[in-house]
């Protein structure tokens, strides 16, 4: 595997200017996709699911697992007990990867910030690991994940750390004071990709919806 080429496709994921942009880079990268996290030494997956096996006990459901990807998180979610996730993702190259494996109750083309093909109050969880950052989604993309989540559920989600101090932070400040969530957990900054050079550090919340 060419290290160059995986820092290549990275930078271009975080240099992306629109949702179709990013969807393009995606579809793209998807077969080298597994491969290239490993080597990077990627912990999001890891350590959300983490912070949710911490909240969620096996048997809530369903779960949803937004910007799913090739289903890195999916699988472990089915070795780890929640098999009732749905997977929702803005490319469909990734997603047909994630169809291969096979752990999904269902699969969704959409993109996080706009209106998501769901019911209100769907979900007893929802995990998000990677979409919060740079060239991806802010903090927009959290208020359909709101408006799904059912009441007392938990949304578990990595933040790239200059996204939260810019705008995530307050955001969240604001929906605790309007009653509309509770900030439950936060690692802290951490790199999520230790083995490439540069990376900024990001960190993983969960929330408890109201």
């Amino acid at each position: 595997m060419n290290a160059e080429n995986k820092t290549a496709r990275l930078g271009a994921v975080y240099q992306a200017e629109s949702a179709d942009d990013v969807a393009r880079v995606y579809d793209s990268w998807a077969e080298k996709y597994d491969d290239d996290m490993s080597l990077a030494g990627y912990r999001h997956p890891a350590i959300s699911l983490a912070i949710l096996a911490r909240h969620v006990p096996k048997g809530e459901e369903p779960l949803l697992d937004a910007g799913a990807g090739t289903g890195l998180i999916g699988e472990w979610l089915a070795i780890t007990g929640y098999s009732n996730v749905d997977a929702l993702d803005i490319s469909a190259g990734m997603l047909a990867v994630a169809e291969r494996k096979a752990v999904y109750k269902g699969l969704h083309k959409a993109a996080l910030g706009s209106t998501l093909p769901f019911k209100d109050n769907q979900f007893s969880a929802i995990i998000s690991a990677g979409v919060f950052t740079s060239g991806h989604v802010g903090v927009e993309g959290l208020d359909d994940l709101l408006r799904v989540c059912a009441p007392g559920g938990i949304i578990v989600l990595t933040v790239k750390d200059v996204l939260w101090q810019a705008s995530f932070s307050g955001r969240i400040a604001e929906l605790e004071a309007a009653g509309v969530l509770k900030l439950i957990d936060d690692t802290g900054p951490y790199v999520s990709m230790p083995g490439e050079v540069g990376t900024t550090p990001s960190r993983c919340i969960a929330l408890k919806v109201s």
